[in-house]
C-alpha cells in the first residue's frame, strides 16, 4: 500500500509540475544570461525580481522569466546573428568575445561549448521546456525522447526571433543529420589523431564536429564510439580535460552557494586559506565536485575524495551530470557522519546515503538563515 501510494503521489506531482510548465512558470529558475526571474504570488500579482542565488520563499509563489539587462540581451542577439548571418563558428564567436574582454554570466571566458549552449537553448525563443530527463522512483535516470518533453511555446518574452533560432538549429542539426555512421566515425578518428585523446568536452569544443550527444545517441554511448575508432581511454589520461573543466566550475558553484546563503539572510564569507565558507560565525561549509564516470555497461558512478584536514561542519557534494557540465543534485554530509575519506556513489544508493541527497540547496539556505527571537518580557 505504501508503494502504491508513492506511485500515485508521483503521478500527481508530475502532472502538477507539467501544468505549471504549460502556464509558463519556471521550475528551479536561476538568474542566467539575458534573463532574470520575476516573482509572482498565487493571484498573479508581481512581488519583485529574483537576482542570482535568490530563491522564492513561499510554496504558492511562482517564478517567470523576464528579459534581463539590455546589454546581455543585445549580446545574445549578436551571437545568433554572427552564427546565422555572418557564418561564424562557435569557436570564432568565443574568440571574438574573449578578445573584447566580455565574460559569461558566471564571469568565465567563453568557449565553443558555452556559445553552443546558447544557440540550442529554447528559452531564448521564449519556449518553456521541461522533462528532458526523468528519474522515477526505483528507476534509472533516463534521457526522454522529444515526444515526452513538456513544452509551452511563447511562455515568456523571446530574446531572438523564432526564424533566427530555427535557422541556427538547422545549421547545427545539419552537421550530423546527413552523415553516415562511417562519416561520423571518420571525423572522430581524425580528431583522435589530432588531439591524442577523446572526451565529451574535446568533441564539443571542436569545430565542424557533431556534438558528443550526437555520438552518444548514434552509437549508444561515447565509450562504444571511442572503441570503434581505436581509442581505449586510460583512467588517468582520459579525464585530464574533464578535471580541468571541473576545477574551473568550482569557484562559480561556490559563489552560487555564497549568494544563496546571503539571499536568505545569512552572514556568509569565504575563508580563502582553508577553502571553506563560514556561515554566521557558527559553522563551516566545504564544497566537493563529484565527476560522473560511465562504466562500460552504461551505469553512472561518482567517486568522492574528502579532504578531512579541512574538518568542515557540512560538506556539500555536487554530483555532476553524465556530461560533467553542471550539477544535477547535491548531497549534504555532516562531519559527524563522515567516516571515510573516500566514497563511491551510484545512481541509486542505500537509504543511509540517499537520505542526504537533495535536488537543490534550499534546505541548507533555510536552516542556516538566522531566526530573530522575540524579547522576553
Amino acid at each position: 500500500m505504501a508503494g502504491e501510494y508513492s506511485r500515485e503521489l508521483s503521478v500527481k506531482v508530475f502532472a502538477g509540475q507539467g501544468r505549471l510548465i504549460e502556464k509558463g512558470y519556471r521550475q528551479g529558475a536561476r538568474r542566467a544570461l539575458d534573463y532574470g526571474g520575476r516573482l509572482i504570488d498565487e493571484h498573479g500579482a508581481i512581488k519583485g525580481c529574483l537576482e542570482r542565488g535568490e530563491q522564492k520563499s513561499l510554496q504558492t509563489d511562482r517564478v517567470i522569466l523576464t528579459l534581463g539587462p539590455a546589454e546581455e540581451v543585445d549580446l545574445v542577439r549578436e551571437i545568433y546573428r554572427a552564427f546565422v548571418h555572418q557564418g561564424y563558428s562557435e569557436s570564432e564567436i568565443a574568440v571574438d568575445l574573449n578578445r573584447r574582454g566580455i565574460s559569461t554570466d558566471l564571469g568565465r571566458p567563453w568557449t565553443r561549448g558555452t556559445v553552443h549552449q546558447i544557440l540550442i537553448n529554447e528559452k531564448y525563443v521564449g519556449d518553456n521546456v521541461w522533462n528532458r530527463r526523468s528519474f522515477k522512483l526505483k528507476k534509472k535516470r533516463v534521457r526522454n525522447n522529444p515526444g515526452m518533453w513538456i513544452r509551452a511555446q511563447d511562455a515568456f518574452a523571446a530574446v531572438v526571433e523564432r526564424e533566427l533560432f530555427e535557422a541556427a538549429r538547422t545549421i547545427i542539426g545539419a552537421r550530423s543529420f546527413r552523415l553516415s555512421d562511417e562519416e561520423m566515425l571518420q571525423s572522430l578518428r581524425k580528431l583522435y589523431q589530432q588531439k591524442g585523446l577523446l572526451s565529451g568536452i574535446v568533441i564539443d569544443e571542436s569545430d565542424g564536429m557533431p556534438s558528443s550527444s550526437a555520438y552518444n545517441s548514434r552509437f549508444g554511448s561515447l565509450l562504444r564510439a571511442y572503441g570503434l575508432v581505436g581509442f581505449t581511454p586510460d583512467r588517468d589520461y582520459r579525464y585530464v580535460e574533464i578535471n580541468r573543466e571541473l576545477r574551473k566550475l568550482h569557484p562559480g558553484i561556490l559563489r552560487e552557494v555564497l549568494d544563496g546563503l546571503r539571499a536568505t539572510g545569512s552572514d556568509a564569507w569565504q575563508d580563502l586559506e582553508a577553502d571553506r565558507i563560514v556561515v554566521n560565525g557558527e559553522f563551516s561549509v566545504s564544497l566537493v565536485i563529484a565527476r560522473c564516470v560511465e562504466t562500460p555497461t552504461g551505469l553512472l558512478r561518482w567517486n568522492l575524495h574528502f579532504d578531512t584536514s579541512l574538518a568542515p561542519d557540512i560538506t556539500i557534494v555536487a554530483r555532476m551530470d553524465s556530461a560533467n557540465r553542471a550539477p544535477f543534485d547535491f548531497y549534504l554530509f555532516p562531519r559527524i557522519d563522515m567516516l571515510s575519506e573516500k566514497l563511491r556513489l551510484g545512481e541509486e544508493n542505500a537509504l543511509a546515503l540517499d537520505a542526504y541527497r537533495f535536488d537543490d540547496l534550499e534546505l541548507l539556505y533555510d536552516i542556516a538563515a538566522p531566526v530573530p527571537l522575540g524579547e522576553v518580557a
